[in-house]
């Protein structure tokens, strides 16, 4: 039997995946979580073989929980699930150390398959995605111009951004700046939408 942990904020969305993931006579969703932050405990505890995991939850990203769960369980094999079929997303997942990558629209005999070929230790992304990703690129920003413009969507004042981030408001300028560059974009508004959209954030 395949010990699945299943990490996804809404609720509802959460438990029809685990009806669906249980109706597979070798699948058993032994442990589910709402939050990022409580993924690697939750696997841990409960002796996951399999953690599915949403990008956009409370506390951490997938991404980051996966990472996270990578360095602290790195036998436990790592399916991210999006709503959003975003490149730059794929490409984060996989720096990540994600085995999978699948968008949630995907039928459920397709994220049930992905289980059990990860588990062989094969490699399962949404080949759309994958073409996608390979047509966009490499995300251009740094990780600090990707932090200062995460700081910057909230509508954070550049001093604001400057104190969360421990810089100078003109470093914070300077980041701003070359992030809005490279984006395209005509302020900063504009970067941060752009990033999102692509998944760079």
């Amino acid at each position: 039997m395949i010990r699945v942990l299943l990490a996804e904020d809404q609720s509802m969305v959460r438990e029809a995946l685990a009806a669906l993931l249980s109706l597979e006579a070798d699948l058993e969703v032994v442990a589910q979580a709402a939050r990022g932050d409580e993924v690697v405990a939750t696997a841990r505890a409960h002796d996951v073989d399999v953690a599915l995991l949403d990008i956009e939850m409370p506390g951490l990203t997938g991404l980051d929980a996966a990472a996270a769960l990578r360095r602290e369980l790195p036998g436990v094999k790592i399916v991210i699930l999006t709503t959003f079929g975003r490149p730059g997303y794929l490409r984060r997942a996989m720096e990540a150390g994600a085995d999978a990558f699948l968008v949630k629209d995907a039928p459920a005999a397709r994220l049930a398959d992905a289980v059990r070929r990860v588990l062989r230790g094969e490699r399962v992304i949404d080949p759309a995605l994958a073409a996608a990703a390979l047509a966009d690129g490499a995300s251009p920003l740094t990780e600090r111009e990707r932090e200062v413009l995460r700081t910057a969507a909230d509508g954070a004042t550049n001093a604001e951004i400057a104190a969360a981030l421990h810089l100078s408001q003109g470093t914070v300028r300077n980041y701003l700046s070359t992030a809005i560059q490279k984006t395209g974009a005509r302020n900063r508004a504009e970067a941060v939408r752009t990033a999102r959209d692509k998944g760079w954030l």
